[in-house]
C-alpha cells in the first residue's frame, strides 16, 4: 500500500523524516519498497513522500490504513500519537425508518445511516490532494469521503442513492444466475451462495468487493444511505474470486477486519460529509450486530518469551513494550495476562506474544551461538559398506549413476503409477546396460575410450535387497553388497571387521575423479589441412594447439585422413566451452581466423 508522509504526520507529528522512518519500518515491521518525492498542494513544505510499504497478510487487518501505520509507528517508537476523533462534529440525529436486514451469517455486522439533503459536488482541495498524493482519483465529495475513510482507517464503506433503494437494505446470499451491473460496467453473473448488498426487488452491491450502478450516487443525489459493515473474509474472497474483481475494500476484507472498527469509521465518515454539506440532515445510526466478539484475554510467560526468541529479556522490558502499545495486562511472577485490543487480531499464541517482543526490541540483539553436542557417534554398518564398495569402484575408474526403481514387470507393484512403471526393479544389470548404451554415444566428447560404470541400490526379489552391479559394454557383473564387502575385505582386507573408523578420510586413499562439468554449452569446430606427405599429423596438431586458446575442453583431435598429388589433408575437432559464460560464433570465429593465419604461414600448409 502507497502512505503519505504529510498524512502521517497527521497523527505523529514528532515522526523522524521520511527516509529514517523507511529504514525503521523495514527493520522492526514491513519492507519499505520506494519511497517516492511528490509536490504537495496543502503542506507549506510543498513536498510529500509516499512510501510504498509491503504489508503481509498477519497484520493487513489493522495497517493497511494511515491511522494503523501511525499508531503502530507511535508505539514503536514511544512517540504522541494524536487521536482525531475530538475534532469530528457530527450534527444531532434524527429518527429513522431504515431498515435493515440480515439473511446470511457471512454479515458479521451492518451499520446504516440515512442522510438527506446533501450536495454533490467537488471535495475540498486537500482530501483532494490526500487521495492523488496516493494514486486515487477524485470524484464527488460523498465518493471521496467514502474512499478517504477506508485509506485511513482501514474499514471500507458505500454510500448509495436513497431513493433508488427499494423499500430496505437485505444482506443475503445471491441466487443462481443473478445479475448486476458495477459501477465500472462489468456485467456480472453470480453463482448460488455468493454474497450480495440487496434491497427489496434486486441486488445492489457485491457485499465487500464493488457497488452496483443501480445505487450510485450521481449528481442529482439529494439523500444517501452509508454503510459501514463488517463480513466473512473467505465468503469476501470467494464471492470477489469468482467474478475475477480486485478491489482496495477486498483486498482489506478478505484479510479479516474487527467488527469493532465501524464505529470508528461511521464517526468520520459522517463528519466528513457534515463538513462538506452543512445543511444535511442526519438520521439516527441502525446497527445490525447479531453477535457481538468477545473480549479476548491471553496468557504468556515471559519464560516462554525468552525460550522463543533465545534472548535474555526481563519481565521489565516485556512490560514497557506492552505499556507503549497500550495493551491491559497483569503481570504475577513472571506469568503474564493480557487483554488483547481487537484491532490486534494477530495476537492469539504465546508464540506470537514472543515474536512481538522481539520485533519491538530489534532481532539484532539475538545473537547466534552453535549448539554444543558432545556424542560418539555409532557406527553404521550398512553405510560403512556402501562407502567401501564405491571407493573401491571409484578407484578402478567406474563412474557412479544411479537408474530408476521403476519398471514394466517385476514382482512387487506400486499404486498410481504409470504403465509403464508400477513395479519395482529386480535387478541392476537392466538399468546399467541402458545407460551404458546411452553413455557410450557421449564417450568420445567424455574423453573416454570405453565407459565403466556402476551402481549400488535396492532391489526387491520380492524381499528387498542392496545390491552392487559394475561393468562395461562387454559385462556387468551384479552381487549383493554383502558379497562384494566380502570379496573386498578377502581380497585386499581393505574392510575393517569392526565398521568404519569415525573421522578415517576416504579422500587420501581414494583418487579423485571427478571435476564438475561447465553448465554452459559447448562448440565444436572442425578444420582440415593440406600439408606435404613428409609432415606428420602431430606437427599440425601442435599448430593448432598452440593457436586454440584456453577455452579447449577437449581436442585437436585426428579423426580423418587422406593423400592425394603428394599431399596429405589432416582433420581434426575441437570442442570449446566456457565455465563462466555461453560461447558465441563470433569469439569462435575469432580463435579458427587465428588458426587458420597461422597456418598460412607455414610453406606448403593450406586450410582446406
Amino acid at each position: 500500500m502507497k502512505y503519505s508522509y504529510n498524512w502521517l504526520k497527521w497523527y505523529i507529528p514528532d515522526a523522524p523524516e521520511a527516509e529514517k522512518l523507511a529504514e525503521i519500518l523495514t527493520y522492526h515491521l514491513a519492507e519499505v519498497e520506494s519511497l517516492e518525492k511528490i509536490l504537495d498542494k496543502i503542506a507549506s513544505k510543498g513536498e510529500d513522500t509516499i512510501l510504498d510499504i509491503k504489508i503481509l497478510p498477519n497484520r493487513a487487518h489493522d495497517l493497511l490504513s494511515h491511522s494503523g501505520l501511525a499508531r503502530e509507528l507511535a508505539a514503536l517508537l514511544d512517540i504522541k500519537f494524536t487521536d482525531p476523533t475530538p475534532n469530528y462534529k457530527v450534527p444531532e440525529s434524527g429518527p429513522t425508518d431504515l431498515k435493515i436486514e440480515i439473511k446470511t451469517d457471512k454479515c458479521r455486522r451492518y451499520m446504516g445511516r440515512v442522510i438527506r439533503n446533501v450536495k454533490v459536488g467537488p471535495s475540498p482541495a486537500w482530501v483532494v490532494a490526500h487521495l492523488e498524493a496516493i494514486g486515487e482519483r477524485s470524484i464527488n465529495n460523498l465518493v471521496d469521503a467514502s474512499n478517504l475513510v477506508m485509506f485511513n482507517c482501514g474499514q471500507p464503506t458505500h454510500v448509495f442513492d436513497l431513493k433508488k433503494v427499494k423499500e430496505k437494505i437485505v444482506v443475503r446470499q445471491a441466487e443462481e444466475g443473478e445479475e448486476l451491473t458495477t459501477l465500472d460496467n462489468r456485467q456480472c453473473k453470480f453463482k448460488k451462495g455468493d454474497m450480495l448488498i440487496a434491497d427489496a426487488e434486486r441486488a445492489l452491491a457485491i457485499a465487500g468487493v464493488k457497488g452496483g450502478k443501480v445505487g450510485e450516487v450521481d449528481d442529482i443525489t439529494t439523500d444517501v444511505i452509508l454503510e459501514v459493515a463488517n463480513f466473512d473474509p473467505t465468503a469476501v474472497r470467494k464471492t470477489a474470486q469468482s467474478q475475477n474483481i480486485f478491489t482496495e475494500a477486498r483486498k482489506r476484507f478478505e484479510n479479516d477486519l474487527s467488527p469493532t472498527l465501524g464505529d470508528f469509521a461511521m464517526l468520520e465518515l459522517s463528519a466528513l460529509i457534515a463538513e462538506t454539506c452543512p445543511e444535511a440532515k442526519f438520521e439516527e445510526i441502525v446497527d445490525e450486530y447479531p453477535a457481538k466478539p468477545a473480549e479476548r484475554a491471553m496468557e504468556f510467560s515471559g519464560d516462554k518469551v525468552r525460550s522463543v526468541l533465545g534472548l535474555q529479556v526481563s519481565d521489565e522490558e516485556i512490560g514497557n513494550v506492552l505499556k507503549r502499545y497500550r495493551m491491559e495486562y497483569t503481570n504475577t511472577d513472571g506469568k503474564f495476562t493480557l487483554q488483547v485490543p481487537p484491532l490486534r487480531l494477530d495476537l492469539a499464541l504465546e508464540e506470537d506474544m514472543a515474536e512481538e517482543i522481539g520485533r519491538v526490541l530489534g532481532y539484532d540483539k539475538i545473537k547466534g551461538s552453535i549448539p554444543k553436542v558432545n556424542f560418539q557417534p555409532k557406527p553404521n554398518d550398512l553405510y560403512t559398506k556402501i562407502t567401501w564398495a564405491r571407493s573401491r569402484l571409484l578407484s578402478e575408474g567406474y563412474s557412479e549413476v544411479m537408474t530408476t526403481s521403476f519398471k514394466n514387470k517385476g514382482k512387487v507393484s506400486v499404486l498410481a503409477s504409470a504403465s509403464d512403471k508400477n513395479y519395482l526393479r529386480t535387478d541392476l544389470t537392466d538399468g546399467l546396460k541402458e545407460s551404458i548404451k546411452l553413455n557410450q554415444v557421449n564417450a568420445p566428447l567424455l574423453g573416454l575410450d570405453n565407459v565403466k560404470i556402476f551402481e549400488i541400490g535396492t532391489v526387491w526379489t520380492p524381499a528387498e535387497e542392496m545390491r552392487v552391479a559394475y561393468g562395461d559394454k562387454k559385462e556387468i557383473k551384479e552381487m549383493t553388497l554383502e558379497e562384494y564387502a566380502s570379496q573386498i575385505e578377502k581380497n585386499s582386507a581393505a574392510l575393517p571387521a569392526s565398521g568404519l573408523r569415525h573421522g578415517q578420510n576416504f579422500s587420501q586413499s581414494v583418487p579423485q575423479k571427478f571435476t564438475m562439468w561447465a553448465l554452459y554449452p559447448f562448440i565444436a569446430r572442425d578444420v582440415a589441412v593440406w600439408v606435404p606427405e613428409s609432415v606428420p599429423s602431430e606437427e599440425v596438431k601442435k599448430v593448432i594447439k598452440e593457436n586454440a586458446g584456453d577455452m579447449v575442453v577437449r581436442g585437436p583431435e585426428l579423426f580423418d585422413e587422406f593423400k592425394k598429388d603428394g599431399k596429405i589433408s589432416y582433420a581434426f575437432r575441437i570442442v570449446f566451452q566456457s565455465y563462466d559464460r555461453t560461447l558465441t560464433d563470433v569469439e569462435i570465429n575469432d580463435i579458427m581466423n587465428k588458426i587458420s593465419a597461422k597456418i598460412g604461414e607455414k610453406d606448403g600448409w593450406a586450410v582446406r
